[in-house]
């Protein structure tokens, strides 16, 4: 018999400084087993070591000492970083020891907290270690499968220890007098003493992961099932996704065949992500987006978000296939992109961005957007609706010729009605024409100004009345130059009653005429520019020839005036078949080109 060190004395522990060990601490004991585990130092080369020691009672079973080591032999010939390395076996004073290596990591059965993504890593470690153990040859049972035996490290390093009860192909390894496995981490073919088979040892990884995720103690197993051995899932469906407790169900089957076949088919049915999946929420489940111009590129931010703890957001967009739509070159769609495409993150941004420089114009578009991800509901899709730019046809309609027309004419009867009512022009002296001019121009800035508000109240589409209360507000506002410029003699106030009422009226028949010619030519598409242009060109222009031939007035700067709106005018009107002749020209080579179709 060995005698004990002041160490072992002092703490109770045996003394195998002969086998070249000293013993630091107790890890763990089943005495009732006759098993206890030691931390030990080994003497020569100061590594840390894990002792066994199988306490064997009476002489009688010393013979078993060889198979034991026989056993040990076999263990030692795992070669995996999952199971810590079997270094040998002693004889002891009352029993068998066996020499492991060392393993800085605590076991499951000590309460600790995993995150999801954890839990999922440590499912994956433990089936890898069962697909190298069944792949052996014969393949090796662990039988008992249970918290307790396996370690797990800070760094989510696992290990899988205690195969005492494990089997060996037909042969059992381990001690035959202790019951093999442990109550609710054993198979019921196990319980019941039936055929093992590589499905057995994934119940009890099965129930490790149930106990992990709903922190159940390993003694307090039971509650996690009923009499007939099935698991109560109902209390996992707030927490885990459905994938994981299929999964999990298809572990933890009572009935052997309705269990994954072996490790590698387990492993291989792993969902891709963890217990708790993401649940993903976007800023809107609706776009739409309007180009104004040809080949316009359209951009708007979509928002998603995920509310899950412990979870993290992933996924890819894309584009539902479409009839019309091409090709993608080289994964990216022809005229819709992604920035970016793939996503990571609880509140992330992408940017959509839309080339309509390949769309047909004047055509409505509706693609559905799909975002494929980790979440709950792995695809989810949003409707994307595009108008694109009006057709160049409806930039350049048809000139209304006809409404120009009633205009210059309205404005040259106007004039010609109002000269035959006032004096001639030789018979009046210059101070007092001036005066009359002054009196007429306030007198249709005024019924300017009042046709403005008509044109207000009526509630145009156009800037019309605007625009007629601004040449009124001109109007009014050149009195005060204009008399410090002119020789102005006052007139009877007959007379200017009568010029300011009579000049008050054209302002504002003119004015409303000009207005509603302004909504014409907006209503039918022309651009702002145009439609306010030709209508006071045209109605300036039958004013002026009113006043040439109403007022016999030739003046050089009347006739300047009159010359260089008609210029004007021819210009525009010119313009616009030329520029429509254009759009219809390159609408059609765009047509020719065959652009994307709704």
């Amino acid at each position: 018999m060995t005698s004990p060190t002041d160490s072992s004395l002092k703490f109770g522990l045996p003394d195998f400084s002969e086998q070249g060990f000293q013993v630091k601490s107790e890890l763990g004991a089943n005495r009732a087993g006759g098993r206890i585990t030691y931390l030990a130092i080994h003497l020569k080369t100061g590594q840390r070591v894990v002792i066994k020691q199988f306490q064997i009672a009476g002489s009688s079973h010393w013979g078993g000492y060889e198979a034991l080591r026989q056993e040990a032999q076999v263990l030692k010939s795992l070669e995996h970083p999952g199971i810590p390395r079997y270094l040998g076996v002693f004889r002891s004073d009352d029993g068998v020891c066996m020499v492991q290596e060392y393993k800085r990591a605590e076991s499951l059965a000590k309460p600790r907290s995993f995150s999801p993504d954890a839990i999922r890593e440590i499912a994956i470690a433990c089936l890898e270690i069962l697909v190298y153990l069944q792949n052996r040859i014969p393949p090796i049972i662990h039988r008992d499968f249970k918290p307790a035996n396996i370690l797990v490290s800070k760094s989510l390093d696992v290990y899988l220890v205690d195969f005492g009860f494990a089997r060996i192909g037909d042969g059992e390894v381990g001690v035959s007098s202790v019951v093999k496995g442990t109550l609710g981490f054993m198979p019921p073919e196990q319980i019941f003493n039936r055929q093992l088979t590589e499905a057995s040892d994934l119940y009890g990884l099965g129930m490790t992961l149930m106990c992990l995720i709903s922190n159940t103690p390993a003694d307090q197993v039971g509650t996690l099932v009923d009499v007939t051995y099935q698991v109560d899932f109902e209390q996992l469906k707030a927490n885990v996704s459905s994938v994981w407790i299929q999964w999990l169900k298809k572990m933890v089957d009572p009935r052997l065949e309705h269990r994954f076949a072996n490790a590698m088919a387990a492993l291989d049915a792993v969902p891709d992500h963890g217990l708790r999946q993401p649940q993903t929420s976007f800023s809107t489940l609706t776009i739409d987006l309007t180009a104004h111009t040809r080949g316009e590129t359209l951009t708007t931010d979509i928002q998603l978000t995920n509310a899950v703890p412990e979870t993290t957001l992933t996924g890819t967009w894309q584009v539902a296939a479409h009839d019309s739509d091409p090709e993608p070159i080289d994964g990216h769609h022809r005229w819709i992109d992604f920035s970016p495409v793939k996503l990571q993150g609880n509140d992330v941004t992408t940017q959509l961005h839309i080339d309509t420089s390949q769309l047909m114009t004047g055509k409505t578009y509706q693609r559905t957007l799909l975002f494929n991800s980790n979440a709950q509901q792995s695809v989810k899709s949003l409707n994307l609706t595009v108008q694109t730019a009006p057709s160049p046809l409806q930039y350049y309609p048809s000139t209304p010729y006809g409404l120009l027309l009633v205009l210059f004419g309205v404005c040259w009867i106007t004039v010609r009605a109002l000269s035959a009512l006032t004096p001639e022009y030789t018979l009046l002296t210059p101070a007092i024409y001036h005066a009359l001019f002054l009196l007429a121009l306030f007198g249709n800035g005024l019924g300017l100004q009042m046709a403005g508000w008509l044109l207000h109240e009526a509630k145009l589409n156009s800037p019309a009345a605007r625009v007629i209360m601004f040449v009124g507000a001109i109007a009014v506002a050149l009195m005060g130059p204009l008399y410090l410029l002119l020789n102005v003699r006052a007139t009877d106030s007959a007379t200017a009653v009568i010029t300011i009422g009579l000049s008050i009226f054209s302002g504002t028949l003119l004015g409303i005429l000009n207005g509603f010619t302004i909504e014409g030519f907006w209503r039918r598409g022309f651009k702002p520019a145009i439609a306010i242009g030709l209508s006071l060109g045209t109605g300036l222009l039958g004013i002026l020839l009113g006043l040439i031939h109403g007022f016999a007035l030739s003046t050089p700067w009347m006739i300047f005036s009159l010359i260089a709106n008609a210029i004007g005018i021819g210009t525009m009107l010119t313009y616009l078949p030329v520029k429509r002749a254009q759009a219809i020209a390159l609408h059609r080579r765009s047509m020719e080109r065959r652009l994307i179709r709704p």
